[in-house]
């Protein structure tokens, strides 16, 4: 985990610079798209560490080392991401930034609801075969009992 929000925080610097180097050149946000989703990425593996419970033992998890860096690494995110805002904004227009987190959020919410149809579905297509495969075994149980039945019927 400590390894993943280190990458985390690399991937956010690694970010941060490529989008100030990029912005002022930008002809569109297109150009620096790559940047700003792996800032979105980083932030994502930052705040995955904030927020899980981990396989640290409890002491580690509440002692004072590990719960500044966990809590100055998402400062420093928040810090970056604003002035990251502050900068697309400046650079493509009032209110680009928010267009874009707004943009992110609704697609997140919508793969999130595809998700939810496909396991509906799913279950759905699991509860039709189950029906179908109960009706099948009560035909087979019929058969057998009458063939059964005829059998003894003959037999006497």
């Amino acid at each position: 985990m400590i390894a993943e929000t280190m990458a985390g925080i690399a991937l956010f610097k690694a970010s941060v610079e490529g989008i100030k180097s990029a912005i002022g050149t930008a002809n569109d946000v297109g150009s620096i798209a790559k940047y700003i989703d792996g800032m979105f990425t980083a932030q994502g593996q930052v705040n995955k560490k904030r927020y899980a419970k981990s396989k640290m033992s409890i002491a580690d998890q509440i002692g004072i080392s590990s719960v500044a860096e966990e809590i100055i690494d998402a400062k420093l995110v928040e810090e970056q991401m604003r002035d990251i805002a502050t900068m697309v904004d400046m650079r493509f227009g009032h209110g680009t930034w928010a267009g874009i987190v707004a943009e992110r959020a609704k697609r997140i919410q919508e793969q999130k609801e595809l998700i939810k149809a496909e396991r509906r579905e799913k279950a759905k297509q699991f509860k039709e075969n189950m029906e179908a495969l109960k009706l099948i075994g009560t035909v087979v149980t019929i058969v057998i009992s009458l063939f059964v039945g005829l059998i003894v019927w003959l037999s006497f």
